[in-house]
């Protein structure tokens, strides 16, 4: 349904383009709850609004917090080395409020992460590969050369390996060392796509932060969509680009990803909420961009923030003798380099790079980057390799780059006129936002790049305007401090007092004890302390859930949730039908190639009871999801459908929670009866009532409809609910039994940490005694939490 609305041709710049005056397009926007007061006008200007921005947060700067509670924080990136510096900055900036972090990223970047001073997790994927795929392939429509050669199944690959090792990387020993490491907190760019899942599995906090917008705003399109013209006012084509690129993202993607939470013992995502998963379980997400260049937009909540540009400590950095020569020897040249970009053809981009130095009339320090630039020996010209770009960006005239966040903020910084030249992602992003402040031209896409625009983009960064505009951004930024931010942002919205051990409230819960009707959440070193002293059995303990996340399936209507149920459960017999044949036609197909040790085939019997086995496997799932689909998912859908249509005429139905297990699920059903007959009978009178009191005869008449239709709605839902929901309760806790591989390993892998930490730090026995009478004092005293 969504494709009616995106043009699949792929633009020159990789970026989808969306067609504003189909007729999804439309249905969206008419859905969409814009909260500003004027829809009609274009984006703001972003450099008027920054004092208003300024003010506002001033108005409500909140206290910093601090965090004393240390924790094990696993950050996952996925990218080039660009990606990954500024979070080797934030963990760095992590580490001295006592927190322990490891960086899961890439092999290739294991010594870079590690001579940071960090702890390192490899979580597969080349990053090389996957530039100069993207480089190839810049938008979410790969091209057709690339889907005959396999690569898009290559990558998909790529994904699932990454995905396993994100997950690993939360649980696993550390691969040098081998001390225990269980996530206490996860921190993620959202290109790494398991942060949200492993979470949920741990049920610990979750953190996304990124250098490109991907929270659906009103203030700019995504950096990914086209958007045609249309008579759509902007801010709605803005805040609907965002929904259709993360379909697109999910369509691409999405079978991959729960085949992996298969793995990890989490349900499917359901297609209707995956795409906009991390805005509707509102993730807490900061943006490390300066607000001098892009103020947070008004329409983002308290839960977004906007914390600056992320800067690293700048490295110690002596220049070779040629390259201090080359510096002094005339005045400062013009910085070009395209960091980790692969292209296909890096010496025709070599040439138009020479012959737009000398068009312009400058002198240039050429990066060779990924895509190993060169040139002859023009003295003008002096190509550079490896070197830190705070200390190379003081010594230039301005820069040329591919617009990465992490380059794009250095060259900000230092006051230097910027020209962008894009390749994929949110690179045209930030060209059109520097273009935007004045600082540089606007971006000139790579495959567009010729010696004349260059040349003339060049020119353009060494006017007196274009130099002041860059540095009138820079004296901004030198007041901000993205990481010191970032790190409040972090634990600000982190659930404290939540996951304080209650025998230690520096250290973080990670176990619940319950006994006498009592819960205590106690820490890793409480709990061995405890364990060390025959006072608990590791058995009876539970994992503490710090921070539990609930996807679920919501429903609009009777009509679309009961024929959405329904289809599923199609799908899921349809599935199951197919594997009765072809199961035992893969069994009978693998014995002509298996053969046993003395190279015989398996013998006949042995294989008609394989291929019989691989049935009955298939027919259980068959009957099972019948009997799951009839009896649970559509009778839920519908209790659902009808229990949420009083939305549409303003009436905010309750919430009774989610259903995890048979308790909730009967206590749902039981309150849901309950309301449900009482309201839909009684609203027959009270809406009518209430109606006339505030719009007099035409409110009684509105109430009377109200009323009926809350009369034709509720019931239903009260009697369906009382039978479905207990029924899903009722699976989710025989699924919960059944899937309990994932737990088993966070429990012993927790366990195995607090073994290690009680051997690492020294136990005096004076501390041994305080935890054995305040865990006494718990069992028994009020201070305990009743389950």
């Amino acid at each position: 349904m969504m494709s009616s609305c995106i043009s699949l041709t792929r633009l020159a710049d990789g970026r989808v383009d969306v067609d504003l005056n189909s007729r999804i397009a439309r249905t969206l926007a008419q859905i969409i709850e814009l909260q500003q007061e004027d829809i009609h006008n274009p984006p703001p200007d972003y450099q008027q609004e920054l004092q208003q921005q300024r003010d506002q947060d001033q108005d409500h700067q909140l206290e910093p917090i601090e965090c004393s509670i240390h924790l094990n924080i696993v950050i996952q990136i996925v990218g080039s080395r660009g990606d990954v510096q500024p979070f080797i900055a934030l963990g760095t900036e992590l580490q001295k409020h006592g927190h322990r972090v490891r960086l899961a990223t890439h092999d290739v970047f294991a010594d870079f992460v590690r001579s940071s001073g960090l702890e390192f997790y490899p979580i597969g994927g080349d990053p090389a590969e996957l530039m100069a795929f993207m480089v190839k392939n810049p938008g979410l429509v790969p091209q057709m050369d690339s889907l005959r050669g396999g690569e898009i199944q290559k990558k998909r690959a790529m994904v699932a390996t990454m995905l396993d090792g994100c997950w690993r990387s939360c649980i696993d020993d550390d691969p040098l060392t081998k001390a225990p490491f269980v996530a206490d907190a996860i921190i993620a760019n959202p290109p790494s796509f398991a942060h949200v899942h492993c979470a949920q599995a741990l049920r610990v906090p979750v953190h996304l932060m990124f250098t490109m917008p991907w929270s659906s705003t009103t203030a700019f399109p995504h950096p990914l969509a086209n958007l045609r013209p249309s008579d759509m006012s902007p801010r709605t084509a803005h805040w609907v680009s965002y929904g259709v690129v993360e379909w697109l993202t999910w369509q691409g993607l999405g079978d991959v990803i729960n085949r992996w939470r298969a793995t990890i013992d989490l349900e499917p995502v359901p297609m209707a909420e995956a795409p906009s998963l991390a805005e509707t379980l509102k993730i807490p997400f900061t943006y490390c961009w300066s607000p001098a260049l892009v103020p947070k937009p008004r329409d983002w909540a308290e839960h977004i923030d906007v914390c600056g540009f992320f800067f690293r400590q700048p490295p110690s950095y002596q220049p070779p003798p040629d390259l201090e020569q080359f510096l002094a020897s005339g005045p400062p040249p013009v910085y070009i380099g395209f960091g980790s970009i692969v292209v296909d053809s890096p010496q025709r981009l070599s040439n138009t790079v020479l012959q737009a130095v000398a068009a312009s009339g400058v002198r240039a320090i050429v990066s060779r980057g990924w895509s190993k630039l060169a040139g002859d020996g023009n003295p003008n010209i002096y190509f550079i390799g490896d070197c830190p770009h705070e200390w190379l960006f003081q010594h230039v005239s301005a820069v040329v780059h591919h617009g990465g966040a992490g380059t794009t903020a250095c060259g900000l910084a230092n006051g230097k006129p910027t020209v962008v030249v894009p390749f994929f992602g949110d690179q045209q992003f930030w060209g059109n936002m520097i273009a935007r402040a004045g600082a540089g031209p606007s971006p000139i896409p790579h495959a567009t790049l010729s010696i004349r625009n260059l040349a003339e983009a060049i020119r353009f960064c060494l006017k007196p305007q274009t130099v002041a505009a860059a540095r009138e951004i820079a004296a901004k930024m030198q007041f901000e401090s993205g990481v010191t931010a970032a790190v409040q942002s972090f634990h600000r919205h982190l659930p404290l007092e939540q996951m304080r051990c209650q025998v230690f409230p520096d250290q973080v819960s990670v176990w619940k004890y319950a006994r006498h009707k009592r819960e205590i959440r106690l820490s890793r070193k409480a709990v061995q302390i405890l364990i060390d002293h025959l006072k608990i059995d590791p058995k009876n303990l539970r994992c503490y859930d710090i921070k539990p996340i609930i996807i679920e399936n919501r429903r609009w209507d009777p009509l679309t949730g009961v024929t959405s149920a329904a289809v599923g459960t199609g799908t899921d017999l349809l599935k199951s039908t197919t594997n009765m044949f072809y199961k035992p036609y893969k069994e009978l197909a693998r014995n002509k190639t298996d053969v046993a040790p003395d190279g015989a085939e398996r013998h006949p019997v042995v294989t008609a009871g394989a291929m019989a086995g691989q049935f009955a496997k298939s027919f259980g799932q068959f009957m099972g999801s019948y009997a799951k689909g009839v009896i649970v998912d559509i009778p839920h859908a519908a209790a659902e459908g009808f229990r949420q249509v009083p939305r549409l005429y303003g009436e905010q139905p309750k919430d009774y929670g989610a259903v995890q297990d048979w308790k909730s699920g009967a206590t749902v059903g039981g309150k849901n009866f309950v309301d449900g007959m009482m309201e839909g009978f009684s609203g027959l009178v009270t809406q009518p009532i209430k109606g006339g009191k505030e719009e007099g005869a035409l409110g009684v008449v509105k109430g009377l409809a109200k009323g009926t239709a809350g009369l034709v709605t509720k019931v239903p839902s009260a009697g369906l609910g009382l039978v479905a929901y207990p029924f899903q309760g009722i699976v989710k806790s025989i699924e919960s039994s059944v899937r309990s591989k994932t737990r088993k390993a966070i429990i012993t892998a927790r366990l195995r940490d607090g073994y290690e930490l009680s051997r690492r730090e020294e136990v005096s026995q004076e501390e041994r005694r305080f935890v054995l009478q305040k865990f006494q004092s718990l069992l028994c005293g009020p201070t305990a939490t009743p389950t």
